[in-house]
């Protein structure tokens, strides 16, 4: 899995999913872009989007309890940098992909690469 928020902006292809202000402060937003399951969180004013899946067994990741910037499994309390997907704690072992969000003229944007891209570019 990867941290595509690394990824060169010129190979990520950004989708518009919502209004601004339908995603205020402590919030989160589900969406699905092609056959991706992604939750946006909104973490004081910072847009943050993850899979919403827990790479431990697959389960729904993202109606887990934030503490910080980590979002916690609700099935097994896997935790997750919501920033960066990284796991942060057992029982899962596996990162998770995080993608780059942007607000263009008051409606955020997921970044989704381009087929081919790694996190590497």
């Amino acid at each position: 899995m990867f941290d595509y928020t690394k990824v060169d902006p010129e190979k990520v292809e950004f989708i518009e999913i919502a209004p601004e202000n339908e995603l205020p402060a402590g919030e989160r937003l589900f969406v699905t872009i092609g056959d991706q399951s992604i939750v946006v969180f909104n973490i004081a004013g910072n847009l943050y989007a993850i899979a919403d899946l827990c790479s431990h067994d697959n389960g729904p990741l993202g109606d887990g309890d934030v503490e910080g910037e980590e979002v916690i499994c609700p099935r097994h309390g896997a935790r997750f940098d919501i920033r960066s997907g990284k796991t942060m704690g057992l029982p899962a072992v596996k990162d998770i992909p995080a993608y780059p969000v942007r607000v263009r003229d008051g409606k955020v944007e997921i970044g989704i690469p381009l087929p081919g891209i790694t996190r590497n570019g």
